[in-house]
């Protein structure tokens, strides 16, 4: 076989892999741009406030959110000390995210797009790089994790399963058992499916899920409280902290708001991909704030009032809820209506795990791979890669033992809270809130190709946010506590600090060096983005504006028709690196 015919043949596959898109939708496919990349027109907005109550509801209503006050009371604060934190990390969660999601309100892209005019078209592919990479693992973890639930329902029906013989190979039964092991498999395959739904349609699962898990975590309390005849001593816990801790209450305080805001940091930092589905800001910010707030500090709540009474029921602390189910199922004796009621409950939050992670992790995913490989992959195609990366990853080996790799990835936003906070600055004191959307598609004569597709002022800003944080992530993650005392005080600020400091600098940066394009916009709307509504107030005029201009005789010298031209071939251009 001649080269010149393997080259052909290599063509012809890639023609058929390769994505197409409706050109008349504005869906051109190329280096920078395909269907899931273009600024979403209205007839695709399809979130309302309760969608976005759903979509946080769901990130809330999970086993780590419910293990939360245990982190805080281990480290030697009270209860009341551990609710504060979590009520305080909920405000600035909230905060965040509702800044960085803007963009995607007001100019309808997402974060894959919302980094080209901070870091250039190609600078962009660092913070994609870290979120790919993220996302990947994550959601290797998070298939884990509910597998475990998984292993609990099938134990509720089938008792015998938490017993079956463990069938796997020697090197995999240092780290999992097959009773895990079968629950992974199940919980992985049962999700895939939900991969195949576009986010535009995730609206009936968020409502199902999150009241129903809701539900069920209410009645779990209720159970424990009309058990246990009261709250239980856990709830009573007060002030611990060691006479010989380097630390005092104050600083436990600053480092549990910053594990509260760091562990959600990867959500955060995405929010415009997914606010850019919403029907108005107004459905965004009401939805999302009620949710990240209230129900995300209840469910803290829950977990503790819970646990408390549980530890008079069953003399022990059973703060990881699949535990837990499984001790209320053994001290039922295993009748029926234990069983039941544990299957019941793990399903509730089996489901929870299941669409955070398609939603939070895979399709995540899938939109980061969209954005590094336009031609051949969008969301749907991007998020099955990322599911079938959880058996390279191999998440068993990272949970059951590597407990220092997981730590490290808990502490990630070291390096995401930079990111924040040169997407903050540039977004709202830079630019003012305008961006040209047209040049974020297009590499020749686009303002955002800075030099050579890199914007230079994100790089020092960035590096210069993570590195005073850095040295203590590296004592912290593997539990060291010989560390230089100063080392720790920077690491347990360091989402805060690591957002200031970027900012200062980038906006620094920007003021005495001015990246050419500031306060420029499209002046016509080139991918049919904005309502009239929306159009009239950001100052954009609609293609069907200037066809009726022209009809009806306005021209009057204004050069309306040839602006008309520009904007149709601006919409079927190809652009090229």
């Amino acid at each position: 076989m001649t080269s010149s015919t393997i080259r052909r043949r290599v063509a012809v596959v890639a023609e058929k892999v390769r994505l197409h898109g409706n050109e008349e939708e504005h869906e051109q496919t190329n280096n920078w741009c395909n269907r899931d990349l273009i600024p979403l027109p209205p007839k695709r907005r399809s979130w309302g406030w309760f969608n976005y109550f759903g979509y946080w509801a769901i990130s809330s209503l999970n086993i780590s959110n419910w293990q939360s006050p245990n982190t805080y009371l281990a480290q030697g604060l009270s209860v009341p000390q551990s609710m504060m934190v979590i009520v305080l990390g909920r405000l600035l969660i909230t905060l965040f995210s509702s800044l960085v999601a803007w963009c995607g309100l007001k100019w309808h892209i997402g974060f894959t797009i919302q980094n080209r005019f901070s870091w250039g078209l190609r600078g962009s592919y660092i913070p994609l790089l870290q979120r790919v990479l993220l996302n990947f693992i994550w959601t290797a973890v998070q298939c884990w994790n509910g597998g475990r639930l998984m292993a609990v329902c099938l134990t509720a029906l089938w008792p015998s399963f938490a017993t079956m013989h463990n069938f796997l190979p020697k090197s995999m039964q240092e780290t999992t058992t097959a009773y895990q092991f079968v629950g992974f498999i199940l919980f992985w395959v049962l999700s895939t499916p939900f991969l195949l739904i576009r986010p535009e349609k995730f609206k009936l699962p968020f409502q199902v899920v999150c009241i129903y898990c809701g539900v069920g975590m209410v009645c779990m309390m209720i159970w424990a409280l009309a058990v246990a005849k009261g709250v239980g001593p856990l709830w009573h816990t007060g002030e611990t902290v060691p006479a010989t801790s380097h630390f005092n209450v104050s600083w436990l305080i600053m480092s549990g708001i910053n594990q509260m805001v760091g562990s959600i940091a990867a959500g955060i930092t995405n929010g415009s991909d997914f606010s850019r589905y919403s029907r108005s800001w107004q459905h965004y910010i009401g939805g999302s704030t009620m949710s990240a707030l209230v129900v995300g500090t209840l469910v803290s709540f829950i977990g503790l009032v819970t646990t408390s009474a549980a530890q008079t029921i069953y003399g022990e602390v059973y703060w990881n809820p699949p535990d837990l189910l499984m001790v209320m199922m053994d001290n039922g004796h295993g009748s029926s209506k234990a069983r039941a009621g544990v299957f019941f409950l793990s399903l509730g939050f089996c489901l929870t795990a299941m669409f955070e992670n398609v939603c939070g992790n895979a399709v995540a995913g899938g939109i980061d791979l969209a954005g590094m490989f336009p031609r051949y992959i969008d969301i749907r195609r991007g998020a099955i890669l990322t599911f079938l990366a959880a058996w390279i990853v191999q998440p068993w080996q990272l949970v059951n033992k590597a407990t220092t790799f997981v730590n490290v990835l808990s502490s990630f936003s070291v390096f995401l809270a930079p990111l924040i906070g040169i997407m903050v600055v540039d977004f709202y004191l830079v630019r003012r809130l305008k961006i040209r959307l047209s040049h974020l598609y297009r590499s020749h004569d686009s303002i955002y190709w800075f030099t050579s597709g890199f914007n230079w002022r994100a790089v020092p800003a960035w590096l210069c946010g993570w590195a005073p944080t850095v040295g203590g992530l590296a004592y912290a993650a593997r539990g060291a506590t010989d560390g230089p005392k100063a080392l720790y005080k920077l690491y347990y600020m360091a989402f805060l600090l690591g957002f200031f400091i970027s900012s200062i600098i980038f906006y620094t940066l920007s003021s005495v060096f001015p990246p050419v394009g500031l306060g420029e916009f499209d002046e016509t709307d080139v991918y049919g983005t904005f309502t009239p509504e929306e159009a009239a107030k950001i100052g954009v005029v609609t293609t069907m504006g200037l066809v009726e201009a022209i009809h009806s005789g306005e021209d009057d010298g204004l050069g309306l028709q040839s602006e008309l031209d520009k904007t149709c071939g601006m919409k079927g251009e190809v652009n090229t690196l």
